[in-house]
């Protein structure tokens, strides 16, 4: 593929297809995975939770995809991916709200601090054989619970400090079974079983992944049309191809990953909220300055390249 449209492609892929592809999978995937690894929803009712959300959703790729075609494809994709950008932060937080609100108090009344030598740890992939630094940090992610990174002494073990209203234990060396009493002593909710489902609001909870799968059809509907009317005829199956396979395999199919990476190195299990984010509001900034409404364009006669100012 030769200049100019190699620049067509890269700007598809910045200013549409890679914010649509993390709102698409943070709204679908990361959520569920928010639910069952962070806030300890057994997975039979966390993916009934997301499959009633896209059934009463679906029918907005039909809402927004014929929106599109009134007042442009851009402005509804645009949208989306800075409205997703703004709300992300509260719409998982209202998901600890009401998903596990024994969790959220116990992260509110204990401070939760790792005193690590950084040296030991390592970036959390699939390939590191993990350190004890790294197993800490993983349990306690898994955990979902925040906590504070404090740097210890050059090839110390790692320390869980527990701060709670009772008073502060103190754990070292890293093992797994007593990290877990100690936490456990402190009030940790191990987990979302049946018996206390009564404190689970389950029409908040299905609210919030609705509104998420709201925006993954903002995203998505006009999608396919503006890569089309995008391109001319010539060049348009390879053109729209990469940045869309790009976007969404790339872009949206390392957020879990990077996610995840994110929060364990942060210890913030909201940190990975900002991967989203950041690639969402790059989508807004370069389809805002660069693209151009493909809306009127005949693709079959012309190329909506002759509109596009660069």
């Amino acid at each position: 593929m030769r200049y100019p449209n190699n620049k067509y492609v890269l700007l598809a892929l910045l200013g549409a297809t890679a914010g649509q592809g993390v709102v698409w999978y943070t709204g679908q995937f990361y959520a569920l995975f928010f639910l069952t690894l962070n806030l300890k929803l057994d997975y039979a009712t966390a993916y009934i939770l997301i499959a009633i959300s896209l059934i009463i959703g679906t029918p907005f790729f039909i809402v927004f995809g014929g929106l599109s075609d009134r007042i442009g494809r851009l402005k509804i994709i645009l949208a989306g991916c800075l409205i997703a950008a703004l709300t992300y932060f509260p719409l998982f937080g209202a998901l600890t709200h009401y998903v596990n609100p024994d969790l959220e108090k116990f992260q509110q009344t204990n401070q939760l601090t790792v005193t690590i030598d950084p040296a030991t740890c390592q970036a959390i992939a699939p390939w590191n054989t993990p350190t004890p630094c790294d197993s800490a940090r993983d349990f306690l992610t898994k955990a979902g619970l925040s906590f504070t990174t404090v740097n210890g002494a050059p090839g110390s073990a790692p320390v869980l400090t527990i701060k709670s209203p009772a008073g502060t234990r103190t754990v070292q060396g890293w093992n797994q079974g007593n990290w877990q009493a100690a936490i456990n002593e402190a009030g940790y909710p191990k987990a979302a079983d049946t018996a206390k489902y009564t404190w689970v609001n389950w029409f908040m909870t299905e609210l919030v992944l609705v509104i998420m799968v709201m925006y993954v059809t903002m995203v998505y509907g006009p999608i396919a049309a503006f890569l089309v009317e995008m391109f001319p005829t010539k060049i348009r199956y390879t053109s729209m191809s990469l940045p869309y396979h790009i976007g969404n395999g790339w872009f949206g199919g390392v957020l879990p990953l990077v996610a995840t990476a994110v929060v364990a190195y942060t210890g913030d299990i909201y940190y990975g909220l900002w991967y989203p984010i950041i690639v969402s509001v790059t989508t807004c900034i370069v389809g805002f300055l660069f693209l151009r409404e493909t809306k009127d364009t005949d693709i079959v006669t012309s190329s909506a390249q002759a509109k596009m100012a660069f």
